[in-house]
């Protein structure tokens, strides 16, 4: 689809509740398909391929607003939404959820706080200047990233090319959306009004419990800690994260 003047591809599965899920940086929609069997019936699983990532255009502006205007102009097509975020896709679901607050019937926060700069967090953005552009086998890349937390994450965005193996994403849009996610944004966070679940994985240097717990005084919030699960949880604790998700979204009307 063609919105605000760039191409978009998304993921539609399903019918019912609209759900947007929003990935993280290096992500890409297809790797929330399993969420539609989370959801289950009665769910619309939508999940957007977010500016500079998979086959969504790249380039261009990757400040926060251009990130929430995104998912905005897409939801005032579908209508108001249980909107899922997982790292960078957290902060767009709530930034979006206080500046578009008709939009946001519910949101589901994973793995990723108020402030993104905190100094527990030690790599708020990673350098990948020396990350392999092109490779002439998947597996050179599949050996780069063995030793990666959640290695099918990343690769799910390697393509295979007339000229090699690469990325979907270019690595100088990747850093100009890591950089533009740095911020405190409480403001945001304390913004809006709707149900709000933030799942938190014990292990992972992205939210301290501390952290969590301000958050949690966010009124209409709750919160569920997966003792030792990183930040990719819902691959770390598939059933306590399916039971979480199901346990929220049945809480709503």
């Amino acid at each position: 689809m063609i919105m605000r003047g760039r191409r978009f591809w998304y993921l539609d599965v399903g019918e019912g509740t609209p759900v947007l899920a929003l990935h993280g940086t290096f992500g890409r929609a297809e790797i929330h398909r399993p969420l539609a069997g989370i959801f289950g019936p009665g769910y619309r699983l939508l999940a957007l391929d977010q500016r500079g990532h998979g086959r969504s255009s790249h380039g261009g502006d990757f400040s926060r607003e251009a990130f929430v205007e995104d998912a905005a102009t897409f939801l005032q097509a579908i209508g108001p939404a249980i909107v899922f975020g997982h790292s960078l896709g957290g902060v767009n679901a709530y930034q979006l959820a206080a500046r578009h607050p008709d939009l946001v019937r519910a949101m589901i926060i994973q793995d990723i706080g108020a402030v993104t700069d905190e100094p527990e967090v030690a790599q708020p953005v990673l350098d990948i200047s020396s990350w392999p552009r092109f490779t002439r086998t998947r597996e050179e890349f599949v050996e780069f990233f063995a030793d990666f937390p959640a290695v099918d994450y990343f690769l799910a965005s390697l393509v295979e090319t007339p000229d090699g193996w690469r990325m979907l994403y270019d690595y100088d849009d990747m850093m100009a959306v890591q950089q533009g996610n740095v911020g405190h944004w409480w403001d945001d966070w304390h913004g809006s009004s709707c149900p709000a679940l933030l799942l938190r994985g014990s292990l992972s240097p992205f939210v301290s419990e501390a952290h969590a717990q301000d958050m949690l005084k966010r009124p209409n919030t709750q919160l569920v800690d997966f003792p030792g699960s990183g930040h990719w949880l819902h691959d770390d604790d598939p059933t306590r994260f399916a039971e979480a998700v199901r346990s929220f979204t049945g809480q709503i009307s």
